[in-house]
């Protein structure tokens, strides 16, 4: 795939994978890019996963056409991107080796060796000419580990993005972009905002043209719907006005709660999302709560604690710094429910949460006194 005339694509699609970094379901695969900058001087950025060397290799050796390659780039050392960094070094002895200071320190970790004899250190600011093409290294640490550089090509106006922007999914199956973006931005790199606003505010500074992240297709139009979703999400806005309601169910009656709330609020005109905990894919569940305004958390009293998945849950969010909601709660006890007291307890650490007036308690089943109080928070949260 060619980037521009002198930038290929050199990466691989996985659909051998189930669960990226272990725990998020990828149906439709992973993609680890790699690209190769073709100039007086070759450079590749980055490696790919383990398991795909010998055909990464062979994208390289095809697209250099037959000559040496003289650098590879390591914006990023989580094993996805950095397994066959050894495997490279050994095709290429002559190549120097790219990095941070703290990938350098990661690779001894990794391989038993820094490549200290074929290093370029580089931070922020340091420069790269390959020719025509010059490299300029933004520094970008918690984005989303600490060594994590990115690199500038200010000839064609290209940013490599390391983890930034990047999505779920292979490269050979069409989905929509945001969502599966989304999904895993919110869970692999949500918890570091602030982070990712100062790396904002230095991509402002640049005149970029194509953004190459390590995941996910390359980025070629409308770069400012990208951008501009990547400042909502680092910045814990709402995306879109909407009511998700999480919730656990044991024997079916918060079930059935959650089943008139959600079609109350439909009638009222909201948008409504309904995310079984103890079934969805969590991190789809979790995905909503960042994306919507409002979030209805509905479990029950469970060992004088919350149902294990709604603790889960609501610990996924305050992890990834969940803040600027308002927040509604019905519970569901036999004798003594505090469902409500401990999820508020859980979301202490939360900032800017605004929390609905109307409370909603089941004792065991549905009665005329709950059922009027689903109407009154449905009034009160299509409002």
């Amino acid at each position: 795939m060619n980037i521009t005339d002198h930038i290929k694509y050199i990466g691989v699609n996985d659909h051998k994978v189930d669960l990226f970094e272990g725990q998020y379901i990828v149906p439709n695969g992973m993609a680890y890019n790699s690209y190769i900058i073709l100039d007086e001087s070759i450079a590749v950025m980055d490696s790919v996963s383990e398991g795909f060397g010998e055909e990464w290799l062979g994208n390289i050796q095809k697209a250099a056409g037959g000559k040496t390659v003289d650098y590879l780039v390591v914006q990023h050392m989580e094993p996805d991107h950095s397994a066959n960094i050894f495997s490279f070094a050994k095709a290429y002895p002559e190549a120097k080796i790219v990095a941070s200071a703290k990938a350098f320190a990661m690779m001894k970790n990794f391989f038993g060796t820094a490549f200290e004899d074929r290093q370029v250190v580089v931070g922020e600011g340091s420069t790269l000419s390959l020719g025509k093409h010059q490299l300029t290294f933004v520094t970008a640490p918690m984005v989303h580990w600490p060594e994590v550089i990115l690199t500038y090509e200010s000839t064609e106006k290209v940013l490599f993005s390391a983890d930034a922007f990047g999505k779920f999914g292979a490269l050979d199956v069409e989905e929509d972009w945001a969502c599966e973006a989304r999904r895993y931005y919110i869970g692999i790199v949500g918890k570091y905002g602030a982070q990712v606003q100062s790396l904002l505010k230095k991509a402002a500074g640049l005149e970029i043209s194509k953004i190459c992240p390590l995941h996910g297709p390359v980025l070629t139009e409308n770069l400012g719907y990208y951008i501009n979703l990547y400042d909502i999400w680092s910045s814990y806005r709402v995306e879109e006005e909407g009511v998700v309601i999480a919730y656990t169910s044991i024997y079916g009656n918060t079930k059935k709660a959650v089943e008139q709330l959600a079609a109350k609020l439909e009638e009222k005109g909201c948008k409504v999302a309904v995310n079984d905990l103890a079934r969805c894919d969590m991190a789809e569940a979790v995905e909503d709560a960042f994306r919507y305004s409002k979030l209805v958390l509905a479990t029950t009293t469970y060992n004088a604690d919350v149902f294990p998945f709604m603790r889960t849950f609501i610990d996924h969010l305050t992890e990834r710094n969940y803040s600027n909601r308002t927040v509604a709660f019905i519970e569901n006890g036999s004798w003594a429910p505090m469902a409500t007291k401990v999820m508020k307890e859980m979301l202490s650490k939360s900032k800017n949460l605004t929390y609905a007036e109307t409370e909603v308690k089941i004792m065991s089943a549905l009665n005329e006194a709950s059922e009027a109080q689903l109407d009154a928070l449905a009034e009160e949260l299509s409002k």
